[in-house]
């Protein structure tokens, strides 16, 4: 029943991460950290910018949502997209949302030039986003089923096959919540009703 499942699931992290590089005696320190929504990412941001209050720049990317779409990026002082589009470009790459990359630099005396800093930033990114456990995230509807025994191996089996999860409650009249992905939620219906032929009832839980 999977129609799309790209429109369904994105990969993000759970757990902060940190990873360090020097070059030429500049230290890049990076540090991942999930995030659910802009304002999460300016709190977390913040703590960094706090955490390294002595540091030369605290540059940073961060990508939210399916897609990655809503995204931001800033270099913080360092010359115009030497900082965090390289980092932007290694939250591509590693194909994470919901997750905001600040990577820290403490001036080494060095001057980098214009292509050695991208390629710091964008491989202190590389560092930390190797540490991290991609987790998969789900975009699903609820929707309840009702059916009587009659039915339940019948539709117990197409909500096995359908939804990501789903819930049981046997009473007299046999209730599921199944958590089905949002683009396959019209032909989940409708493999319920022409399974049972319509004895068994959908509602799609509004969110």
């Amino acid at each position: 029943m999977t129609e799309n499942p790209a429109l369904d699931v994105y990969s993000t992290i759970t757990v902060q991460a940190r990873a360090e590089i020097k070059v030429k005696g500049s230290r890049f320190i990076a540090t991942a950290i999930p995030t659910h929504s802009k304002a999460i990412a300016q709190t977390a941001l913040e703590q960094i910018r706090s955490e390294f209050y002595d540091a030369t720049h605290n540059c940073y990317a961060y990508r939210l949502g399916l897609g990655g779409f809503d995204f931001r990026t800033a270099d913080d002082g360092e010359p115009s997209g030497t900082a965090g589009k390289p980092i932007l470009f290694m939250l591509q790459k590693f194909d994470v949302s919901d997750i905001l990359v600040v990577v820290t630099r403490y001036f080494g005396g060095i001057k980098l030039g214009v292509g050695g800093l991208a390629r710091a930033y964008s491989d202190a990114a590389q560092e930390v986003l190797s540490k991290c456990e991609k987790v998969a995230v789900h975009r699903t509807t609820s929707v309840r089923v009702f059916c009587t025994y009659e039915d339940v191996s019948i539709v117990k089996k197409i909500i096995e096959q359908s939804a990501v999860s789903y819930e049981s409650d046997y009473r007299d009249v046999i209730e599921f919540t199944a958590h089905v992905h949002d683009s396959e939620v019209t032909g989940f219906c409708a493999s319920i009703t022409t399974a049972t032929n319509a004895r068994a009832g959908t509602l799609i839980i509004p969110a």
